[in-house]
């Protein structure tokens, strides 16, 4: 993935109303000299990584326990409240992380307005969707859902590191699954906010339609007639 989209995904106004109602739960407006000196400890850490930090890294490498942490991370925002400052602490795929406020959009947008990365064709939005509900998949095996060789999309990817290796299936191949960057470029905290494919299901009777049309385009191709539209 280039340093680029990187950027774009971590600096863009990501701050949904969702995302602000968890950080309002948890937000103390004040706290201890302890707490206070904690939190900017934490607002350090979560500045420097380029994904989020769950508690127990930020603990770890504050050298904390996780409920100070956890207390701390409600004095940090506190200080970060949307509407308040140009940035906003989200809760974001299993961690924290700094993102713009959505108020900040236009002037962002602005800023990189040049060239950006290319996006999804059709085959990796397809494989991509794949993995991220049957995942751990493998290449053999989405080659069998989509009907043609995955091995393209999968490699693109893998090399954008929307996907990554998850281990081996019981016949010996690599399986594959969404990596964090997955969750951070689509606005998810967790796999769980994936929308509900049954949204999608075809109708009883736009299945009767469509079996109806599949039985006439057989009955012409077996008399030999043109296939009807």
């Amino acid at each position: 993935m280039d340093a680029e989209m990187d950027t774009i995904a971590r600096g863009a106004p990501a701050a949904n109303a969702e995302g602000e109602a968890v950080i309002r739960a948890h937000a103390s407006p004040a706290g201890g000299e302890a707490d206070n000196e904690l939190a900017s400890t934490l607002e350090a850490l979560l500045f420097l990584s380029p994904d989020p930090l769950s508690v127990t890294e930020l603990a770890e490498a504050a050298q904390a326990g996780e409920s100070d942490t956890r207390a701390a991370l409600g004095v940090l925002a506190g200080r970060y409240v949307p509407g308040a400052r140009g940035i906003v602490l989200r809760e974001l795929a299993g961690g924290y992380t700094f993102a713009t406020d959505p108020a900040t959009e236009d002037a962002a947008r602005r800023l990189f307005s040049r060239s950006r990365t290319a996006t999804l064709t059709p085959a990796q939005a397809e494989t991509l969707a794949i993995v991220a509900y049957l995942q751990p998949v493998s290449r053999p095996e989405i080659t069998r859902i989509r009907g043609v060789s995955a091995d393209s999309a999968a490699t693109t990817l893998l090399e954008r590191g929307l996907i990554e290796e998850a281990g081996r299936s019981q016949f010996g191949a690599v399986t594959y699954r969404t990596s964090t960057l997955f969750l951070k470029l689509f606005g998810l905290r967790s796999l769980v906010e994936l929308p509900d494919v049954a949204r999608w299901d075809p109708t009883p009777e736009e299945q009767a339609e469509l079996r109806e049309r599949l039985l006439r385009a057989g009955e012409a191709r077996a008399g030999g007639g043109p296939t009807p539209e």
